[in-house]
C-alpha cells in the first residue's frame, strides 16, 4: 500500500516545484524511451483510479526505482498518458529526461496530483496502442523505445492491439504489460477469472525482445507491482537484451 508520509512529501514537493519542463527533441541520446499507459476506462473506479495513480507516483520514488532510474551512464526519458476509448487519451506528464533525482521526484508530485479526464469510456486498447505512436515520435532520441500499458479489461472497442501494430510505425517499439486482475464481486460480474487478464496481455498486447507481463493482485497491489516492472525495465540485464543495432 502507498504509505501516508511518502504520498504527503509528494504533494508538498509538487506546490513547491516549478512545472515540469517537457524535453526536446535536441536533447542527448537516452538509453530509453519509457512510455506508461494508465486504463481510466469505466471499469475504473474514483477508488481504483487513486490507486493507481498515487501508487506509480510512490512507485517512481522507491528506492530501487531510483536507483534503476538513476544508477546508470545515460538518463532515461519519460512520459505517461491516460486510456479510455477510442479517442480519449490524456497525457500527465510530458517526455522528460530523468537526469536528476529531483527531475524524478518532480515528476512523481505532478503525476500523484494529477486527475482522471474521462470516467464514462470503454476500453479501446487498440487505440491506446496506437496513440502511443505518435507519443514517440515526440520523444527525445534514445536507444530503446519501450511502451507500458496497464488495465485490467480486454479491449471491447475499436480496432485490437494486434491491428494497431499492423497499421501504425511501431516497429522496434517493446509492448510490455502490467495486468491488474480483479477478485470478489467484481470478477463475478465480468466473468473474470484469476489469470485471465495476464494471459489476454500475453497472448494480444506485449511485444518484442524480452517483452514481459507483470501482475498486480488489484488495484491494491499496483504500487508493488509497478515498482517490480520499472525496476526490470529499467536493469541494465533487460536492456542488454535488446538487439540495439539490427
Amino acid at each position: 500500500m502507498i504509505r501516508r508520509a511518502a504520498y504527503v512529501a509528494l504533494l508538498g514537493m509538487a506546490l513547491a516545484a516549478s512545472p515540469v519542463p517537457s524535453a526536446a527533441n535536441t536533447l542527448p541520446v537516452c538509453r530509453i524511451a519509457l512510455l506508461l499507459a494508465l486504463d481510466v476506462s469505466s471499469s475504473v473506479d474514483a477508488h481504483e483510479d487513486m490507486l493507481q495513480r498515487r501508487g506509480l507516483a510512490a512507485a517512481l520514488i522507491a528506492p530501487e526505482v531510483q536507483a534503476a532510474f538513476l544508477n546508470a551512464p545515460h538518463s532515461v526519458a519519460f512520459s505517461v498518458y491516460e486510456w479510455s476509448g477510442r479517442t480519449q487519451h490524456h497525457t500527465l506528464l510530458d517526455w522528460t529526461v530523468i537526469d536528476s533525482r529531483q527531475t524524478l521526484l518532480e515528476s512523481a508530485a505532478q503525476l500523484a496530483l494529477s486527475k482522471r479526464s474521462t470516467t464514462e469510456f470503454p476500453t479501446a486498447l487498440g487505440h491506446a496502442v496506437g496513440h502511443a505512436a505518435r507519443l514517440f515520435r515526440e520523444a527525445p532520441p534514445c536507444d530503446v523505445q519501450v511502451l507500458d500499458v496497464s488495465g485490467d479489461g480486454e479491449n471491447n472497442d475499436g480496432f485490437t492491439p494486434k491491428q494497431a501494430y499492423n497499421a501504425f510505425p511501431l516497429d522496434g517499439v517493446t509492448v510490455n504489460a502490467l495486468a491488474i486482475e480483479t477478485f470478489g464481486e467484481k470478477a463475478a460480474d465480468l466473468g473474470a477469472q484469476p489469470g485471465d487478464m495476464v494471459n489476454y496481455y500475453k497472448r494480444e498486447l506485449i511485444r518484442g525482445p524480452a517483452a514481459f507481463v507483470e501482475v498486480a493482485a488489484g488495484f491494491n497491489d499496483f504500487e508493488n507491482a509497478m515498482r517490480r516492472k520499472l525496476s526490470r525495465e529499467l536493469s541494465v540485464t533487460v536492456l542488454g537484451q535488446l538487439d540495439l543495432h539490427p
